[in-house]
């Protein structure tokens, strides 16, 4: 079986001091004014106005050579040819299924594309509503339409396991540098485990080992965003890995 597992500031309400490079990154809010006796280039997320580093959204604040930005929460996914994906299967259609891919627009997989022979008018045999699918983005036109194929090596209909989420950008602070994080994860819980570029992770196993999957999820969401994230996801693994 498969499981599914602030209010804005205007500027000058608060202060805070700016990030210094190698620091905690910091959680601000839009409006809020960066203090800073830097002299700093505008990044992704900061405006310069009269004198001031003033942050436009929510998120945590990062100095990097000499320039100031703030790296969203949550991010959000933007799909690309070649793609793989997770996705739920929202409405059927005579020739083509309708794929919701965490993503602004759903992902149409045409029957052409199907990893089946499939009799036009015949779809809902294969695939239904609340189906889950591993897929690839074969295309993304000038419409923003997202065109997905399930003809490849691993791409399929998922019958087991569990699916989980996290935000999309913190897709290599979960993987770890050449995936490292991942294979590692996978050999200590006993389990498969496929990431997806949209933020959605296939997990299956044994419920033990899917637990212990979990945590790590959680954890690189919780702790994602400090400056030593990859050496405390490290000593994280060896713990599990002595508790064994």
């Amino acid at each position: 079986m498969l499981y599914h597992g602030s209010a804005s500031r205007r500027a000058g309400d608060k202060q805070m001091s700016g990030a210094k490079s190698g620091a905690e990154p910091r959680l601000v809010t839009p409006g809020e004014v960066i203090e800073t006796s830097l002299e700093m280039r505008s990044g992704v997320g900061i405006t310069y106005e009269n004198n001031q580093y003033i942050s436009t959204r929510i998120g945590w604040l990062r100095e990097n050579n000499g320039t100031l930005s703030v790296d969203p929460i949550q991010g959000s996914y933007m799909p690309r040819s070649g793609d793989l994906v997770i996705g739920y299967i929202e409405a059927v259609r005579n020739n083509l299924w309708f794929a919701e891919i965490n993503g602004a627009f759903n992902g149409l997989l045409p029957m052409s594309l199907a990893p089946w022979k499939v009799e036009f008018g015949a779809a809902r045999q294969h695939m239904d509503i609340g189906d889950v699918i591993i897929a690839r983005v074969q295309e993304v036109d000038e419409s923003h339409s997202v065109v997905l194929t399930m003809k490849g090596v691993g791409l399929r209909k998922l019958k087991n396991g569990c699916v989980e989420s996290i935000g999309v950008q913190l897709l290599d602070k979960f993987r770890g540098p050449n995936n490292e994080h991942v294979r590692n994860m996978a050999s200590i819980s006993d389990t498969r485990i496929v990431v997806g570029e949209n933020g959605r992770i296939w997990i299956d196993g044994e419920p033990e080992g899917i637990r212990s999957v979990r945590e790590f999820i959680q954890f690189t969401k919780q702790c994602g965003h400090h400056k030593d994230f990859i050496t405390q996801f490290q000593e994280k693994i060896n713990k599990t890995r002595g508790d064994q």
